[in-house]
């Protein structure tokens, strides 16, 4: 059972997923500071008052609601602009090797479909002799 967990726990992905959750949270962290102590106070600079956290009609605390769902919408935003940054890089790093690969790929599969069309033909052709 433990060489088991070792290999399940030593493949790429398992760690690849660790390394991406615990960067993650620490990002969420950054994220929410940035959300907390920048944004909100510029929007509040701006427009006013941006905490609707307070907001209530008799127990209901809508407000609460509402600063949640802006909270979310500006860090899903900081999130998209993040992960926009890092794929600009991304791009220029990818080979082009992928893409003679997909061509060689297809290549084979046409030549094993041409082999196997010449197979049935020749079956073809010796039943009917």
């Amino acid at each position: 059972m433990w060489n088991e967990f070792k290999q399940f726990a030593m493949k790429g992905n398992v760690v690849d997923l660790a390394v991406g959750v615990i960067i993650g949270g620490a990002f969420g962290k950054i994220v929410s500071s940035l959300v907390a102590d920048i944004i909100m106070p510029l929007l509040a600079l701006l427009i006013g008052v941006v905490d609707f956290s307070e907001l209530s009609y008799h127990k209901i605390k809508y407000g609460q609601f509402i600063q949640t769902i802006v909270d979310f919408f500006i860090i899903s935003f900081s999130i998209f602009l993040f992960v926009k940054f890092i794929n600009r890089f991304k791009k220029k790093e990818e080979p082009t090797k992928v893409v003679v690969k997909v061509e060689r790929q297809e290549e084979l599969l046409a030549e094993i479909r041409d082999l196997l069309k010449e197979e049935k033909d020749f079956l073809r052709k010796n039943e009917t002799s």
